[in-house]
């Protein structure tokens, strides 16, 4: 799967309360939860934000409650894909599970800023800085995680196999 958008960059442990907080857990639709995805930290990112776009973040990225009204949120505002440094075990599962590409890489997230454009290549784990021209390189994900992200999520791919 090949991605490119413009950079919302955040920092260290973003937790899932800032990602979208917990006045809207009443509802598991992913355009309205977008509506107030990062909202507590970025008041412009539901306005500024375009299909495609990716969001990257530093260390223990999406720490805290275990719900997947996190990755929803952001997988419904638009963002294609997610690369941070480190990403808490559930959040990560979580993502894949509802098919929101996330990848781990030190690297890229510092050589990386706030409306550059990048690229990535999630079937070889090649991320590009368009702006930059620099490349890093992440652990890409084994076939049947592609699977499942590219049928858009585990129940997707469970009911299509």
């Amino acid at each position: 799967m090949k991605l490119k958008g413009n950079v919302f960059k955040y920092g260290d442990h973003v937790d899932t309360d800032v990602i979208i907080p917990a006045q809207y857990l009443n509802t598991a639709d992913p355009k309205e939860l977008a509506k107030h995805c990062m909202q507590d930290i970025d008041t412009t990112y539901a306005s500024k934000v375009q299909d495609g776009d990716i969001m990257v973040g530093g260390i223990n990225f999406g720490c805290g409650s275990s719900r997947e009204h996190a990755p929803l949120a952001i997988k419904g505002s638009g963002a294609s894909c997610i690369i941070a440094k480190t990403f808490a075990r559930i959040f990560f599962r979580n993502s894949i599970n509802i098919g929101l590409p996330i990848l781990e890489c030190p690297d890229a997230v510092d050589g990386i800023s706030t409306g550059d454009v990048v690229a990535v290549d999630t079937d070889t784990g090649v991320i590009k800085n368009i702006t930059t021209g620099k490349e890093y390189q992440a652990a890409p994900f084994p076939p049947f995680l592609q699977n499942i992200i590219e049928l858009g999520g585990l129940v997707k791919s469970i009911a299509k196999n």
